[in-house]
């Protein structure tokens, strides 16, 4: 990888790079099996390979920092890193801040610990329930939709706790603090294939994902090497393998002036 990087040149101008040469990425790995830490340490993904294959053809080194996603939006607006890459939920509110390519198409999933013995069944089976949920990303977001639903229907709403990522609210799950947790529907089923949980809802509030960049330059030619990816099939095949669904058409930057 670093070495095709360093056999080509960039177009990508020193000013618009948090560091020279490299594209630098901000990532919270506690999102199997799109973003996780592997037992060697090493970060896997399909959003870690996804970065990886842009940064090659850009003639970048990839770099990723490790952090939660509270710090995400801050970070890039204040230049720590130059993209957002851990599967941030696109809406327009956010495209205003920062430079957004929807390429993703991503739902969300209810979980509880293996057979279910809340028997829930349909949103209206949360009510009362207390839910896990990482905190102040799109799924926080849902929850307090969902929540105020309940209220608005006259039942009982949700006990909705934070945690800085959603390993944490599955442990916490696990261990009978919660009923339910809140999560993708990628994420969902991956903790339903290890065992000890199952996915009972899914498929909620359909969205799509985006990578977020500091700056419409980089942000352009990152859609560029993502369509790219699409016409050699390359794209296609990396989000086969994670069983993931692509926003249809060819990659589009949204953003501040565009």
């Amino acid at each position: 990888m670093e070495a095709r990087a360093s056999q080509c040149t960039t177009t990508i101008p020193d000013g618009a790079l948090v560091k020279k040469g490299s594209l630098v990425m901000s990532i919270n790995p506690t999102l199997p099996p799109m973003q996780f830490v592997d037992r060697s340490g090493e970060l896997k993904g399909m959003r870690v390979a996804l970065g990886q294959e842009i940064a090659k053809r850009l003639c970048l080194k990839p770099e990723f920092v490790r952090t939660e996603f509270t710090t995400m939006i801050p970070g890039l607006r204040s230049g720590r890193w130059d993209v957002i890459n851990t599967g941030i939920f696109y809406t327009r509110e956010r495209a205003k801040l920062m430079h957004m390519l929807p390429y993703e198409a991503q739902a969300i999933s209810i979980s509880t610990v293996k057979g279910n013995p809340q028997g829930i069944r349909t949103t209206d089976d949360l009510a009362g329930k207390s839910v896990g949920v990482e905190i102040g990303g799109f799924e926080e977001r849902k929850a307090r939709e969902l929540h105020a639903q309940l209220i608005a229907k006259g039942m009982k709403g949700l006990t909705i706790r934070t945690f800085e990522n959603f390993s944490m609210a599955f442990q916490a799950l696990r261990a009978g603090q919660l009923d339910a947790a809140v999560c993708i529907d990628a994420t969902s089923t991956e903790y339903a294939r290890r065992g000890g949980f199952d996915t009972v809802l899914h498929g909620l509030f359909p969205t799509p994902v985006a990578l977020a960049a500091r700056n419409k330059e980089l942000a352009e030619a990152m859609a560029r090497a993502i369509n790219d990816m699409k016409r050699d099939g390359s794209f296609q095949k990396l989000l086969d393998q994670y069983g993931v669904q692509p926003i249809d058409g060819a990659q589009a930057v949204d953003g501040p002036m565009t």
